[in-house]
């Protein structure tokens, strides 16, 4: 159980791709094949030794896809992808094999038996059941499917664009991000749509012409090759839905999920609509208000301007300046606080491992212990490069399982090499708590399906949601955010910070709203004109209007990983916020409660519906209170 031996040099990196990938479905076709000629002891042992082999070579390919420096070893991950995702299809329309799984016994083993109901449930879900010419179909259509969604993803990785500024444009940025932008030859800055660059711009500068210019270039990335490209994409889920007896792709993604039912998608999306109304209105009209002193001409708040003047309310109305805080906030110490915090909180230890082999010299190592016993390995790749996924997620590189493999999970992340924003604190906790679930739910986990973030999609982002809390507690920021002096963040500025954090969250929630109601209904609606559509929507979703000329679902980049399930997000924060609602806001260390938590959520993995785990957790089940209660505060 050592290590995955990463390597940086990009001919090692193939050479490791290769076996990783090509290996493991050796293998795996082995195990298959010793399966169906029979006999075989323990059906359900070696069907698991499969799924071990698959699920390694798929999260090799998934993450160097995404990570790696050299153009050659993402393009080699992506066709190793494409490789691992046929012969996966090809299992799950493998009627012969089905028979045997189908007929394993599972004896007094409740876990076994979750395993085998949810096995036969893949199958079926597969179309195993179905005529061999739909079967030769919908193994075409997972082909498809992946190419057009890893094509997708391309577009916006290498889709950057650009805006250039004069320098005396730039009025009202941070001076570190002024240093860190020089004017080139041209005597022009040159400002980029990554996050590190435009974040900070749509949030700080006073010129509103350059926020409009960038943001028009962030709602452009890679249009429009991406909108041929989603076209693309949902007929394929349609068929591939129609094919499988579902009236639509929602309904059949949705079968598998929390919510169980995609018609019920857009009741939970009204309801959050109904619920945060009222507060979106008022926090909207205070933005016009501010906006109307500085520009009386403009008509209505866009995205030029929600995000800047939200900061100018805060700084005004409740004494809050985004400037100063971040000053306490540099990355070393957030990354350092991170790994104290969370060590602290779920009883584990992150031992730094200098000499781990990386893809990157800026990627991080870090053995995780609990009670001295090394237990998993996690990554920390957190800074922008060309070529490198946009956004923060959390991959998996092995999934754990008990006596085979530790769990090792790497966090991708694009934040500042300097000083950060408090919300991308926030957003480093967010994405650190998927990676604390896969390592936590990777242990004594006999059965690789059960392992790490392993429950219903619509769950997988509460216990993340929850973590957020520890990154809003004085005493918790107070550990690490230190200012250049070593002066802790004084209590009463978090306090403020918490206030202003409130301001704004009703149309936050609404614009969340207009996000998943267009997951759902591209699925759903499938309409001719998307950029037409996505404006439709976002007038009955939003309280913000469009901008014209705007397509900025070519770069959403969840329309290809969650495709209809963007409402994940909003149904796991009710869940969050109920979980939050056990811990002591006095002392969120409490080891009782903390200990109850890891073990009875994070730890289970996915051997148990997420509504009982939660109940484990609560003693009761979930409410919509704790969420409603906080909307309305």
């Amino acid at each position: 159980m050592t290590p995955t031996p990463l390597a940086l040099p990009a001919h090692d990196a193939l050479e490791w791709l290769t076996d990783r990938c090509d290996g493991g479905l050796d293998d795996a076709r082995s195990l298959v094949e010793r399966l169906k000629q029979g006999p075989v002891t323990d059906v359900l042992a070696t069907w698991n030794a499969v799924q071990i082999e698959l699920g390694n070579a798929a999260a090799a390919a998934s993450l160097f896809s995404e990570v790696h420096p050299d153009a050659a070893v993402r393009e080699a991950a992506d066709e190793a992808m494409q490789r691992v995702d046929a012969y996966s299809t090809e299992l799950g329309l493998d009627s012969e094999l089905f028979a045997v799984l189908d007929a394993a016994h599972p004896g007094d083993d409740t876990d076994a038996q979750r395993l085998l109901e949810l096995t036969r449930r893949d199958f079926r879900r597969a179309g195993v059941d179905k005529s061999e010419a739909d079967r030769e179909r919908l193994r075409e259509l997972a082909q498809e499917e992946l190419k057009a969604g890893q094509e997708f993803g391309k577009n916006i990785r290498e889709g950057t664009r650009l805006i250039t500024v004069r320098p005396e444009q730039l009025a009202g940025m941070p001076q570190d991000w002024i240093d860190a932008h020089p004017a080139g030859d041209g005597g022009q800055v040159t400002v980029t749509t990554d996050y590190p660059d435009s974040v900070p711009l749509m949030t700080f500068c006073a010129d509103r012409s350059v926020r409009e210019a960038m943001v028009r270039e962030r709602q452009n990335i890679a249009w429009p090759a991406n909108d041929a490209v989603l076209q693309r994409l949902f007929a394929l889920r349609q068929e591939h839905a129609e094919l499988l007896g579902y009236d639509n792709w929602a309904d059949f993604d949705a079968e598998v999920k929390m919510i169980g039912d995609g018609k019920e998608i857009r009741t939970f999306i009204d309801k959050i609509t109904e619920a945060a109304t009222e507060r979106a209105l008022a926090d909207k009209q205070v933005l016009l208000d501010r906006l109307h002193q500085d520009h009386p001409d403009v008509e209505d708040v866009t995205a030029v301007d929600t995000t800047y003047y939200s900061e100018v309310v805060r700084k005004e109305q409740h004494d809050v300046d985004a400037q100063l805080t971040r000053t306490y906030f540099r990355f070393d110490n957030v990354r350092q606080g991170l790994l104290d915090v969370t060590g602290r909180l779920f009883g584990l230890e992150w031992r730094a491992v200098p000499d781990a082999p990386v893809w990157h010299q800026e990627v991080t190592g870090y053995d995780v212990l609990k009670d001295g016993e090394r237990i998993g390995r996690i990554y920390l790749d957190l800074h922008p490069r060309e070529g490198k996924f946009k956004h923060a997620a959390q991959f998996t590189l092995v999934s754990g399982v008990d006596g085979v493999q530790l769990p090792e999970g790497v966090l991708v992340c694009n934040f500042s090499r300097g000083l950060m924003e408090h919300d991308e604190v926030v957003t480093l906790f967010h994405e650190f708590g998927h990676l604390v679930h896969h390592v936590v739910g990777g242990q004594q986990q006999k059965w690789s399906r059960f392992s790490g973030v392993a429950t219903e999609w619509d769950f997988v982002e509460a216990p993340s949601q929850m973590l957020e809390e520890w990154a809003w507690d004085a005493s918790v920021l107070a550990s690490f955010a230190t200012n250049d002096k070593g002066e802790p963040i004084p209590a009463d500025l978090v306090a403020r910070m918490k206030e202003a954090d409130e301001f704004g969250k009703g149309f936050l929630a609404r614009t969340q709203m207009f996000y998943a109601a267009v997951s759902v209904g591209l699925h759903v609606d499938r309409p001719r004109d998307i950029t037409e559509y996505l404006q439709q929507t976002q007038r009955t979703y939003s309280v913000f209007p469009p901008l014209p000329d705007s397509h900025f679902h070519c770069s959403f980049g969840h329309l290809d990983g969650y495709s209809s399930g963007y409402y994940t997000y909003m149904w796991s924060l009710v869940i969050a916020k109920d979980m939050f609602s056990a811990f002591d806001e006095h002392d969120l260390f409490a080891p009782e409660v903390a200990t109850r938590y890891r073990d009875r959520v994070l730890g289970m993995g996915g051997r148990k519906d997420a509504a009982d785990l939660v109940e484990d957790f609560l003693g009761r089940p979930y409410t919509f209170d704790a969420y409603a209660e906080w909307l309305a505060k």
